[in-house]
Protein backbone atom coordinates (compact mmCIF):
# COMPACT_ATOMS: atom_id res chain seq x y z
CA UNK A 1 0.00 0.00 0.00
CA UNK A 2 2.84 2.44 0.90
CA UNK A 3 4.56 1.86 -2.47
CA UNK A 4 1.30 2.40 -4.36
CA UNK A 5 0.63 5.60 -2.46
CA UNK A 6 4.00 7.13 -3.22
CA UNK A 7 3.68 6.05 -6.86
CA UNK A 8 0.56 8.22 -7.16
CA UNK A 9 2.29 11.08 -5.33
CA UNK A 10 5.23 10.88 -7.74
CA UNK A 11 2.88 11.10 -10.71
CA UNK A 12 1.14 14.16 -9.29
CA UNK A 13 4.44 15.89 -8.48
CA UNK A 14 5.72 15.22 -11.99
CA UNK A 15 2.55 16.70 -13.46
CA UNK A 16 3.02 19.84 -11.38
CA UNK A 17 6.58 20.18 -12.63
CA UNK A 18 5.55 20.26 -16.31
CA UNK A 19 5.72 23.80 -17.65
CA UNK A 20 5.27 24.82 -21.27
CA UNK A 21 5.47 28.58 -20.69
CA UNK A 22 8.48 30.63 -21.91
CA UNK A 23 10.99 30.92 -19.07
CA UNK A 24 13.15 33.90 -20.05
CA UNK A 25 10.79 36.05 -22.10
CA UNK A 26 9.40 38.26 -19.31
CA UNK A 27 11.62 40.30 -17.05
CA UNK A 28 10.90 41.80 -13.65
CA UNK A 29 8.50 44.78 -13.66
CA UNK A 30 10.44 46.45 -10.82
CA UNK A 31 14.10 47.26 -10.24
CA UNK A 32 14.13 45.93 -6.68
CA UNK A 33 14.13 42.39 -5.22
CA UNK A 34 10.63 40.99 -5.61
CA UNK A 35 8.78 40.40 -2.35
CA UNK A 36 5.07 39.56 -2.52
CA UNK A 37 2.16 40.69 -0.41
CA UNK A 38 -0.30 38.68 -2.53
CA UNK A 39 0.00 35.53 -4.63
CA UNK A 40 -1.80 34.36 -7.74
CA UNK A 41 -5.36 32.99 -7.38
CA UNK A 42 -5.45 33.47 -3.64
CA UNK A 43 -8.93 33.73 -2.20
CA UNK A 44 -10.33 37.26 -2.10
CA UNK A 45 -13.82 38.65 -1.54
CA UNK A 46 -15.95 37.34 -4.43
CA UNK A 47 -12.96 36.64 -6.70
CA UNK A 48 -9.66 34.89 -7.18
CA UNK A 49 -6.66 37.22 -7.22
CA UNK A 50 -5.56 37.55 -10.84
CA UNK A 51 -1.89 38.38 -10.39
CA UNK A 52 1.01 39.02 -8.04
CA UNK A 53 0.97 41.88 -5.55
CA UNK A 54 4.57 43.06 -5.36
CA UNK A 55 5.70 45.14 -2.40
CA UNK A 56 7.12 48.59 -3.25
CA UNK A 57 8.94 49.27 0.02
CA UNK A 58 5.84 50.91 1.53
CA UNK A 59 6.03 53.85 -0.85
CA UNK A 60 4.74 55.06 -4.19
CA UNK A 61 6.77 56.28 -7.14
CA UNK A 62 9.05 53.34 -7.97
CA UNK A 63 9.82 52.91 -11.66
CA UNK A 64 7.69 50.23 -13.30
CA UNK A 65 9.30 48.53 -16.29
CA UNK A 66 7.79 46.70 -19.26
CA UNK A 67 8.32 42.99 -18.68
CA UNK A 68 8.72 42.49 -22.46
CA UNK A 69 8.45 44.44 -25.71
CA UNK A 70 5.15 45.11 -27.45
CA UNK A 71 2.61 47.91 -27.52
CA UNK A 72 0.19 49.51 -25.10
CA UNK A 73 -3.14 47.96 -26.03
CA UNK A 74 -5.35 49.25 -23.22
CA UNK A 75 -5.29 51.95 -20.56
CA UNK A 76 -7.92 52.21 -17.88
CA UNK A 77 -8.26 54.89 -15.21
CA UNK A 78 -10.97 54.35 -12.59
CA UNK A 79 -11.80 55.46 -9.07
CA UNK A 80 -12.06 51.89 -7.83
CA UNK A 81 -10.72 48.47 -8.85
CA UNK A 82 -7.31 48.66 -10.53
CA UNK A 83 -7.14 52.47 -10.34
CA UNK A 84 -4.65 53.45 -13.03
CA UNK A 85 -3.87 50.35 -15.07
CA UNK A 86 -1.74 49.68 -18.14
CA UNK A 87 -2.00 46.70 -20.53
CA UNK A 88 0.88 45.77 -22.85
CA UNK A 89 0.32 43.19 -25.60
CA UNK A 90 3.39 41.23 -26.68
CA UNK A 91 4.26 39.53 -30.01
CA UNK A 92 4.01 36.06 -28.44
CA UNK A 93 0.29 36.62 -27.73
CA UNK A 94 0.52 37.30 -24.01
CA UNK A 95 -0.52 40.52 -22.30
CA UNK A 96 1.05 41.96 -19.15
CA UNK A 97 -0.97 44.14 -16.78
CA UNK A 98 0.35 46.77 -14.36
CA UNK A 99 -2.19 48.16 -11.88
CA UNK A 100 -2.69 50.63 -8.98
CA UNK A 101 -0.20 52.93 -10.71
CA UNK A 102 0.53 56.45 -9.47
CA UNK A 103 1.10 57.82 -12.96
CA UNK A 104 2.22 56.72 -16.41
CA UNK A 105 5.48 57.43 -18.22
CA UNK A 106 5.61 60.93 -19.82
CA UNK A 107 4.58 59.73 -23.29
CA UNK A 108 1.72 57.57 -22.02
CA UNK A 109 0.65 60.22 -19.49
CA UNK A 110 0.41 62.83 -22.24
CA UNK A 111 -1.67 60.43 -24.37
CA UNK A 112 -4.06 59.75 -21.49
CA UNK A 113 -4.45 63.38 -20.40
CA UNK A 114 -5.10 64.53 -23.96
CA UNK A 115 -8.06 62.14 -24.07
CA UNK A 116 -9.22 63.03 -20.56
CA UNK A 117 -9.34 66.73 -21.45
CA UNK A 118 -11.05 66.05 -24.76
CA UNK A 119 -13.75 63.98 -23.05
CA UNK A 120 -13.76 66.03 -19.83
CA UNK A 121 -13.50 62.99 -17.57
CA UNK A 122 -11.00 61.53 -15.11
CA UNK A 123 -12.28 57.96 -15.47
CA UNK A 124 -11.44 56.71 -18.94
CA UNK A 125 -10.73 53.55 -20.91
CA UNK A 126 -8.57 53.73 -24.03
CA UNK A 127 -7.53 51.16 -26.63
CA UNK A 128 -4.47 52.47 -28.52
CA UNK A 129 -3.59 50.85 -31.83
CA UNK A 130 -0.39 48.87 -32.31
CA UNK A 131 1.39 51.89 -33.74
CA UNK A 132 0.42 54.45 -31.10
CA UNK A 133 2.53 53.52 -28.08
CA UNK A 134 5.27 51.02 -28.87
CA UNK A 135 7.22 49.56 -25.97
CA UNK A 136 10.62 47.89 -25.65
CA UNK A 137 11.49 45.40 -22.91
CA UNK A 138 12.73 47.28 -19.86
CA UNK A 139 11.18 50.64 -20.80
CA UNK A 140 9.94 52.65 -17.84
CA UNK A 141 6.18 52.70 -18.43
CA UNK A 142 4.81 54.00 -15.12
CA UNK A 143 5.40 54.82 -11.48
CA UNK A 144 4.04 52.46 -8.84
CA UNK A 145 1.21 53.70 -6.70
CA UNK A 146 -1.76 53.04 -4.45
CA UNK A 147 -4.70 53.98 -6.70
CA UNK A 148 -8.10 52.33 -6.97
CA UNK A 149 -9.01 49.62 -4.51
CA UNK A 150 -5.43 49.12 -3.32
CA UNK A 151 -5.02 48.72 0.43
CA UNK A 152 -1.46 50.03 0.45
CA UNK A 153 1.39 50.89 -1.96
CA UNK A 154 2.23 47.98 -4.24
CA UNK A 155 2.32 46.90 -7.88
CA UNK A 156 -0.32 44.46 -9.09
CA UNK A 157 1.23 42.49 -11.97
CA UNK A 158 -0.47 40.00 -14.29
CA UNK A 159 0.31 37.86 -17.29
CA UNK A 160 -2.68 36.90 -19.46
CA UNK A 161 -2.94 34.58 -22.45
CA UNK A 162 -4.47 35.49 -25.82
CA UNK A 163 -7.95 34.83 -24.38
CA UNK A 164 -7.26 37.27 -21.52
CA UNK A 165 -7.16 34.43 -19.00
CA UNK A 166 -4.73 35.23 -16.17
CA UNK A 167 -1.86 32.80 -15.57
CA UNK A 168 0.42 32.55 -12.55
CA UNK A 169 3.43 34.77 -13.48
CA UNK A 170 5.75 32.45 -11.54
CA UNK A 171 5.22 29.87 -14.29
CA UNK A 172 7.18 32.17 -16.62
CA UNK A 173 10.40 32.07 -14.57
CA UNK A 174 9.81 35.09 -12.34
CA UNK A 175 11.43 33.99 -9.11
CA UNK A 176 10.31 34.56 -5.53
CA UNK A 177 12.14 33.28 -2.45
CA UNK A 178 10.07 30.71 -0.60
CA UNK A 179 11.41 27.97 1.66
CA UNK A 180 8.47 27.83 4.09
CA UNK A 181 5.85 25.07 4.14
CA UNK A 182 2.17 26.04 3.89
CA UNK A 183 0.24 26.28 7.15
CA UNK A 184 -2.96 24.36 7.85
CA UNK A 185 -5.17 26.14 10.36
CA UNK A 186 -8.11 23.75 10.48
CA UNK A 187 -9.75 20.73 8.84
CA UNK A 188 -13.50 20.11 8.64
CA UNK A 189 -15.58 17.07 7.73
CA UNK A 190 -18.98 17.28 6.01
CA UNK A 191 -21.78 14.70 5.99
CA UNK A 192 -23.33 15.23 2.55
CA UNK A 193 -26.80 13.77 3.01
CA UNK A 194 -29.23 12.93 5.80
CA UNK A 195 -28.04 9.33 5.99
CA UNK A 196 -24.37 10.21 6.53
CA UNK A 197 -22.63 10.96 9.82
CA UNK A 198 -19.30 12.01 11.25
CA UNK A 199 -18.59 11.33 14.91
CA UNK A 200 -22.27 10.65 15.45
CA UNK A 201 -23.31 13.98 13.92
CA UNK A 202 -25.08 14.90 10.71
CA UNK A 203 -23.61 18.44 10.59
CA UNK A 204 -20.24 19.91 9.69
CA UNK A 205 -17.55 18.96 12.22
CA UNK A 206 -14.29 20.72 13.02
CA UNK A 207 -11.64 18.05 13.53
CA UNK A 208 -8.85 18.14 16.10
CA UNK A 209 -5.64 19.00 14.26
CA UNK A 210 -2.33 17.76 15.69
CA UNK A 211 0.78 19.60 14.35
CA UNK A 212 3.92 17.49 13.91
CA UNK A 213 7.51 18.65 14.27
CA UNK A 214 8.23 18.21 10.55
CA UNK A 215 5.47 20.66 9.52
CA UNK A 216 2.87 17.99 8.72
CA UNK A 217 -0.34 17.30 10.63
CA UNK A 218 -2.35 14.42 11.97
CA UNK A 219 -6.05 14.56 12.73
CA UNK A 220 -7.59 12.75 15.67
CA UNK A 221 -9.22 9.55 14.38
CA UNK A 222 -12.84 9.93 13.32
CA UNK A 223 -15.82 7.63 12.95
CA UNK A 224 -17.93 8.12 9.83
CA UNK A 225 -20.57 6.53 7.68
CA UNK A 226 -22.03 7.35 4.26
CA UNK A 227 -21.15 10.12 1.84
CA UNK A 228 -18.70 12.60 3.32
CA UNK A 229 -16.29 15.30 2.19
CA UNK A 230 -13.51 17.35 3.73
CA UNK A 231 -12.49 20.99 3.76
CA UNK A 232 -9.27 22.72 4.74
CA UNK A 233 -8.37 26.21 5.93
CA UNK A 234 -4.82 26.86 4.77
CA UNK A 235 -2.40 29.64 3.83
CA UNK A 236 1.16 30.00 2.60
CA UNK A 237 3.93 32.31 3.76
CA UNK A 238 6.91 33.41 1.68
CA UNK A 239 10.44 34.30 2.77
CA UNK A 240 11.01 37.97 3.72
CA UNK A 241 7.30 38.69 4.32
CA UNK A 242 4.72 37.96 7.00
CA UNK A 243 1.67 38.12 4.71
CA UNK A 244 -0.85 35.29 4.67
CA UNK A 245 -0.94 34.19 1.05
CA UNK A 246 -2.80 31.67 -1.06
CA UNK A 247 -1.42 28.21 -1.81
CA UNK A 248 -0.61 26.84 -5.27
CA UNK A 249 -2.08 23.35 -5.20
CA UNK A 250 -4.18 21.10 -2.96
CA UNK A 251 -4.55 17.36 -3.53
CA UNK A 252 -6.31 14.65 -1.58
CA UNK A 253 -5.89 10.87 -1.54
CA UNK A 254 -8.09 8.10 -0.21
CA UNK A 255 -6.15 4.91 0.59
CA UNK A 256 -3.32 6.08 -1.65
CA UNK A 257 -5.48 6.98 -4.64
CA UNK A 258 -5.85 10.60 -5.67
CA UNK A 259 -9.49 11.65 -5.61
CA UNK A 260 -9.33 15.44 -5.85
CA UNK A 261 -7.07 18.33 -6.89
CA UNK A 262 -7.28 22.12 -6.87
CA UNK A 263 -4.73 23.64 -9.24
CA UNK A 264 -4.34 27.42 -8.87
CA UNK A 265 -2.19 28.03 -11.95
CA UNK A 266 -4.73 29.59 -14.32
CA UNK A 267 -8.40 30.59 -14.45
CA UNK A 268 -10.80 32.77 -16.43
CA UNK A 269 -12.50 35.90 -15.20
CA UNK A 270 -15.86 34.39 -16.15
CA UNK A 271 -15.50 31.66 -13.52
CA UNK A 272 -14.01 33.67 -10.66
CA UNK A 273 -17.49 34.49 -9.35
CA UNK A 274 -17.84 30.83 -8.34
CA UNK A 275 -15.30 31.27 -5.54
CA UNK A 276 -18.17 31.45 -3.05
CA UNK A 277 -19.14 27.93 -4.05
CA UNK A 278 -15.61 26.62 -3.68
CA UNK A 279 -15.42 27.87 -0.10
CA UNK A 280 -17.85 27.16 2.73
CA UNK A 281 -19.67 30.46 2.24
CA UNK A 282 -21.85 30.21 5.34
CA UNK A 283 -18.78 29.62 7.52
CA UNK A 284 -16.94 32.50 5.88
CA UNK A 285 -19.78 34.97 6.43
CA UNK A 286 -20.18 34.00 10.08
CA UNK A 287 -16.54 33.36 11.07
CA UNK A 288 -14.54 35.32 8.43
CA UNK A 289 -12.46 32.22 7.71
CA UNK A 290 -12.30 30.51 4.31
CA UNK A 291 -12.60 26.73 4.24
CA UNK A 292 -11.74 25.33 0.80
CA UNK A 293 -13.99 22.36 0.12
CA UNK A 294 -12.21 19.28 -1.23
CA UNK A 295 -15.30 17.99 -2.93
CA UNK A 296 -17.07 19.34 -5.95
CA UNK A 297 -20.62 20.56 -5.70
CA UNK A 298 -21.87 21.76 -9.08
CA UNK A 299 -19.87 24.68 -10.42
CA UNK A 300 -17.89 25.19 -13.66
CA UNK A 301 -14.39 25.76 -12.23
CA UNK A 302 -11.34 24.90 -14.32
CA UNK A 303 -9.29 24.74 -11.09
CA UNK A 304 -10.59 21.22 -10.47
CA UNK A 305 -8.28 18.45 -11.73
CA UNK A 306 -8.25 14.66 -11.39
CA UNK A 307 -11.57 14.56 -9.56
CA UNK A 308 -12.86 11.10 -8.62
CA UNK A 309 -16.56 10.85 -7.68
CA UNK A 310 -16.64 14.64 -7.27
CA UNK A 311 -14.21 14.27 -4.36
CA UNK A 312 -16.97 12.61 -2.30
CA UNK A 313 -16.04 9.60 -0.15
CA UNK A 314 -18.42 6.73 0.57
CA UNK A 315 -17.52 5.24 3.93
CA UNK A 316 -18.99 1.82 4.64
CA UNK A 317 -19.59 0.18 7.99
CA UNK A 318 -16.70 -1.80 9.57
CA UNK A 319 -14.00 -0.40 7.28
CA UNK A 320 -10.75 1.48 7.85
CA UNK A 321 -9.59 4.22 5.46
CA UNK A 322 -6.74 6.72 5.37
CA UNK A 323 -7.43 10.13 3.87
CA UNK A 324 -4.49 12.42 3.12
CA UNK A 325 -4.36 16.07 2.09
CA UNK A 326 -1.30 17.55 0.41
CA UNK A 327 -1.02 21.34 0.38
CA UNK A 328 1.74 22.81 -1.83
CA UNK A 329 3.12 26.22 -2.67
CA UNK A 330 4.73 27.09 -6.00
CA UNK A 331 8.21 26.06 -4.81
CA UNK A 332 6.82 22.62 -3.84
CA UNK A 333 7.10 23.18 -0.12
CA UNK A 334 4.44 20.80 1.18
CA UNK A 335 2.27 20.21 4.22
CA UNK A 336 0.55 16.86 4.66
CA UNK A 337 -2.56 16.11 6.71
CA UNK A 338 -3.41 12.50 7.63
CA UNK A 339 -6.90 11.44 8.73
CA UNK A 340 -7.75 7.89 9.84
CA UNK A 341 -11.42 7.06 9.24
CA UNK A 342 -13.20 4.19 10.97
CA UNK A 343 -16.40 3.19 9.19
CA UNK A 344 -19.14 2.87 11.79
CA UNK A 345 -22.89 2.92 11.27
CA UNK A 346 -24.60 4.01 14.45
CA UNK A 347 -28.28 3.15 14.60
CA UNK A 348 -29.15 5.94 17.07
CA UNK A 349 -28.10 8.69 14.70
CA UNK A 350 -30.87 11.06 13.65
CA UNK A 351 -30.32 13.86 11.14
CA UNK A 352 -30.89 17.45 12.18
CA UNK A 353 -34.27 18.73 10.92
CA UNK A 354 -34.14 20.99 7.89
CA UNK A 355 -35.20 24.59 8.47
CA UNK A 356 -38.28 25.44 6.44
CA UNK A 357 -40.30 28.52 5.52
CA UNK A 358 -43.31 29.31 3.30
CA UNK A 359 -40.91 30.39 0.55
CA UNK A 360 -39.12 27.63 -1.32
CA UNK A 361 -36.57 28.52 -4.00
CA UNK A 362 -36.59 26.03 -6.86
CA UNK A 363 -33.37 26.98 -8.58
CA UNK A 364 -34.60 25.68 -11.96
CA UNK A 365 -37.46 28.18 -12.00
CA UNK A 366 -37.86 31.95 -11.82
CA UNK A 367 -39.25 32.98 -8.42
CA UNK A 368 -41.13 36.22 -7.76
CA UNK A 369 -41.97 37.27 -4.21
CA UNK A 370 -44.22 40.21 -3.41
CA UNK A 371 -45.32 41.67 -0.11
CA UNK A 372 -46.47 45.18 0.66
CA UNK A 373 -44.38 47.68 -1.28
CA UNK A 374 -41.63 45.19 -2.15
CA UNK A 375 -41.10 42.92 -5.15
CA UNK A 376 -38.17 40.50 -5.37
CA UNK A 377 -37.31 38.51 -8.51
CA UNK A 378 -34.85 35.61 -8.63
CA UNK A 379 -34.28 34.48 -12.20
CA UNK A 380 -33.67 30.83 -12.99
CA UNK A 381 -30.25 29.61 -11.79
CA UNK A 382 -29.60 32.57 -9.50
CA UNK A 383 -28.45 30.09 -6.85
CA UNK A 384 -26.69 26.73 -6.88
CA UNK A 385 -29.21 24.74 -4.83
CA UNK A 386 -32.86 24.65 -3.85
CA UNK A 387 -33.55 26.00 -0.35
CA UNK A 388 -36.12 27.55 1.97
CA UNK A 389 -35.85 31.34 1.98
CA UNK A 390 -36.62 33.70 4.85
CA UNK A 391 -38.67 36.57 3.40
CA UNK A 392 -40.26 39.31 5.49
CA UNK A 393 -41.27 42.91 4.88
CA UNK A 394 -41.87 45.41 7.64
CA UNK A 395 -42.74 48.97 6.61
CA UNK A 396 -39.90 50.02 4.26
CA UNK A 397 -37.50 47.23 5.29
CA UNK A 398 -36.98 43.93 3.47
CA UNK A 399 -35.56 41.00 5.39
CA UNK A 400 -34.22 38.65 2.71
CA UNK A 401 -32.61 35.72 4.47
CA UNK A 402 -29.10 35.91 5.94
CA UNK A 403 -26.18 36.44 3.61
CA UNK A 404 -25.05 32.82 3.92
CA UNK A 405 -26.21 31.42 0.54
CA UNK A 406 -23.86 31.94 -2.42
CA UNK A 407 -25.32 33.25 -5.68
CA UNK A 408 -24.32 32.94 -9.33
CA UNK A 409 -25.77 36.24 -10.50
CA UNK A 410 -27.70 39.34 -9.52
CA UNK A 411 -31.32 39.36 -8.45
CA UNK A 412 -33.77 42.27 -8.54
CA UNK A 413 -35.36 44.19 -5.67
CA UNK A 414 -38.05 46.86 -6.27
CA UNK A 415 -39.84 49.23 -3.91
CA UNK A 416 -43.11 50.99 -4.75
CA UNK A 417 -42.75 54.60 -3.51
CA UNK A 418 -46.10 55.95 -4.75
CA UNK A 419 -47.15 56.79 -1.17
CA UNK A 420 -44.35 59.36 -0.84
CA UNK A 421 -44.60 62.98 -1.94
CA UNK A 422 -42.79 63.99 -5.12
CA UNK A 423 -40.24 65.93 -3.10
CA UNK A 424 -39.49 62.96 -0.85
CA UNK A 425 -39.29 60.50 -3.74
CA UNK A 426 -36.35 62.39 -5.21
CA UNK A 427 -34.34 61.84 -2.03
CA UNK A 428 -35.01 58.11 -1.64
CA UNK A 429 -32.60 55.29 -2.44
CA UNK A 430 -32.38 51.57 -1.74
CA UNK A 431 -29.74 50.67 0.84
CA UNK A 432 -28.34 47.43 2.15
CA UNK A 433 -28.18 47.55 5.93
CA UNK A 434 -24.63 46.65 6.97
CA UNK A 435 -23.22 45.50 10.30
CA UNK A 436 -24.64 45.55 13.80
CA UNK A 437 -25.45 49.24 13.47
CA UNK A 438 -27.39 48.61 10.23
CA UNK A 439 -25.60 51.36 8.31
CA UNK A 440 -27.58 52.15 5.11
CA UNK A 441 -24.98 51.47 2.39
CA UNK A 442 -26.09 52.81 -0.99
CA UNK A 443 -27.11 50.16 -3.52
CA UNK A 444 -27.16 51.50 -7.08
CA UNK A 445 -30.76 52.60 -7.50
CA UNK A 446 -32.72 53.15 -10.71
CA UNK A 447 -35.88 55.26 -10.79
CA UNK A 448 -38.84 54.72 -13.10
CA UNK A 449 -42.14 56.43 -12.32
CA UNK A 450 -43.06 55.33 -8.78
CA UNK A 451 -40.69 52.35 -8.59
CA UNK A 452 -37.12 52.21 -7.27
CA UNK A 453 -35.08 49.19 -8.35
CA UNK A 454 -31.69 47.79 -7.41
CA UNK A 455 -29.75 44.61 -8.18
CA UNK A 456 -27.77 42.63 -5.64
CA UNK A 457 -25.47 39.59 -5.60
CA UNK A 458 -25.96 39.01 -1.87
CA UNK A 459 -28.91 38.28 0.37
CA UNK A 460 -29.48 40.30 3.54
CA UNK A 461 -31.54 43.23 4.81
CA UNK A 462 -32.51 46.09 2.50
CA UNK A 463 -34.47 49.27 3.16
CA UNK A 464 -35.57 52.55 1.70
CA UNK A 465 -33.30 55.33 2.94
CA UNK A 466 -33.45 59.10 2.59
CA UNK A 467 -30.61 61.50 1.80
CA UNK A 468 -31.43 65.21 2.09
CA UNK A 469 -27.90 66.36 2.86
CA UNK A 470 -25.63 68.05 0.33
CA UNK A 471 -22.08 66.83 -0.15
CA UNK A 472 -19.35 68.75 1.68
CA UNK A 473 -16.43 70.50 -0.04
CA UNK A 474 -13.33 71.63 1.90
CA UNK A 475 -10.13 73.12 0.45
CA UNK A 476 -7.04 71.33 1.78
CA UNK A 477 -3.95 73.30 0.77
CA UNK A 478 -5.19 76.78 -0.13
CA UNK A 479 -7.59 79.53 0.86
CA UNK A 480 -9.43 82.20 -1.09
CA UNK A 481 -7.19 84.91 -2.62
CA UNK A 482 -3.98 82.98 -2.01
CA UNK A 483 -0.98 83.08 -4.35
CA UNK A 484 -0.28 79.54 -5.56
CA UNK A 485 2.64 80.21 -7.89
CA UNK A 486 4.93 77.76 -6.08
CA UNK A 487 2.29 75.05 -5.70
CA UNK A 488 2.39 71.90 -7.85
CA UNK A 489 -1.05 70.65 -6.78
CA UNK A 490 -4.46 71.98 -5.87
CA UNK A 491 -6.23 69.71 -3.35
CA UNK A 492 -9.84 69.63 -2.17
CA UNK A 493 -11.65 67.18 0.10
CA UNK A 494 -15.16 66.10 -0.89
CA UNK A 495 -17.48 63.87 1.11
CA UNK A 496 -21.03 62.59 1.32
CA UNK A 497 -22.04 60.65 4.40
CA UNK A 498 -25.17 58.91 3.07
CA UNK A 499 -25.78 57.98 -0.57
CA UNK A 500 -22.20 58.77 -1.60
CA UNK A 501 -20.52 60.83 -4.32
CA UNK A 502 -21.92 60.34 -7.82
CA UNK A 503 -19.96 62.89 -9.86
CA UNK A 504 -18.03 66.13 -9.73
CA UNK A 505 -17.02 68.86 -12.16
CA UNK A 506 -14.34 71.52 -11.70
CA UNK A 507 -13.61 74.57 -13.87
CA UNK A 508 -11.11 77.41 -13.71
CA UNK A 509 -12.11 80.58 -15.54
CA UNK A 510 -14.92 78.60 -17.16
CA UNK A 511 -12.62 75.85 -18.52
CA UNK A 512 -12.87 72.24 -17.36
CA UNK A 513 -9.85 71.04 -15.37
CA UNK A 514 -8.80 67.50 -14.63
CA UNK A 515 -9.09 66.55 -10.97
CA UNK A 516 -8.07 63.07 -9.88
CA UNK A 517 -10.31 61.51 -7.24
CA UNK A 518 -8.98 59.22 -4.50
CA UNK A 519 -12.02 57.79 -2.72
CA UNK A 520 -9.89 56.39 0.12
CA UNK A 521 -8.74 59.88 1.18
CA UNK A 522 -11.82 61.61 -0.30
CA UNK A 523 -9.44 63.95 -2.12
CA UNK A 524 -9.60 65.71 -5.49
CA UNK A 525 -6.20 66.75 -6.88
CA UNK A 526 -5.37 69.01 -9.83
CA UNK A 527 -1.83 69.06 -11.22
CA UNK A 528 -0.84 72.58 -12.29
CA UNK A 529 1.72 70.98 -14.63
CA UNK A 530 -1.21 70.14 -16.91
CA UNK A 531 -0.57 73.70 -18.18
CA UNK A 532 -4.21 74.68 -18.54
CA UNK A 533 -4.08 77.59 -16.07
CA UNK A 534 -2.11 80.50 -17.53
CA UNK A 535 -3.82 83.58 -16.15
CA UNK A 536 -2.79 85.47 -13.01
CA UNK A 537 -6.24 85.73 -11.43
CA UNK A 538 -8.21 82.48 -11.49
CA UNK A 539 -11.78 81.68 -10.52
CA UNK A 540 -12.33 78.09 -9.38
CA UNK A 541 -15.77 76.49 -9.40
CA UNK A 542 -16.45 72.93 -8.20
CA UNK A 543 -19.84 71.19 -8.25
CA UNK A 544 -20.23 67.87 -6.43
CA UNK A 545 -23.40 65.73 -6.71
CA UNK A 546 -24.40 62.71 -4.64
CA UNK A 547 -26.31 59.61 -5.76
CA UNK A 548 -29.79 61.07 -5.19
CA UNK A 549 -29.05 64.42 -6.82
CA UNK A 550 -28.13 66.62 -3.86
CA UNK A 551 -25.37 68.95 -4.97
CA UNK A 552 -22.95 71.44 -3.45
CA UNK A 553 -21.07 74.24 -5.19
CA UNK A 554 -17.73 75.61 -4.03
CA UNK A 555 -16.26 78.79 -5.52
CA UNK A 556 -12.94 80.41 -4.77
CA UNK A 557 -10.27 82.59 -6.33
CA UNK A 558 -6.49 82.22 -6.40
CA UNK A 559 -3.48 83.81 -8.11
CA UNK A 560 -0.57 82.35 -10.07
CA UNK A 561 2.35 83.83 -11.97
Amino acid sequence: MRLIFFFFVAISTSALAQNNYPQDYFGSPLGIPLILSGTFAELRSNHFHAGLDIKTQQRVGLNVYAAAGGFVSRIKVSHFGYGKALYITHPNGYTTVYAHLNKFSPEIEAYVKKNQYQKETFEIELFPTAGDLKIEKGDMVALSGNTGGSGGPHLHFEIRDKNQHPINPLLFGIDIKDSINPFVYSVYAYPLDDKSFINNSNSRKKLRLIPLQNGDYNVENIEAYGHIGFGVETIDRLDLAANKNGVYNIQSFINGRKNFELDFSKFSFGETKHINRLIDYEHYKSKKKRIQKLFKPYQPLSLYKNVLNDGVLFIQDSTHSVFKIKVSDFKQNNAWVTINIEGKKNKVNTPEPEKTSPYFINNNETTTLKKGKVLVTFNKNTFYDDFYLDFKVKNDTLFLHEDIIPTKKNFQISFDVSSYSDADKRKLYIAKLIGHNKFPAYSKTKRKDNVLTTYSRTLGTFALATDTENPTITPINFKKGQWLSNFRFLKIKIDDSLSGISNYRATVNGKWILMEYDYKTKTLTHDFNDGLISETKNNLKLIVTDNVGNSATFESMFYRK
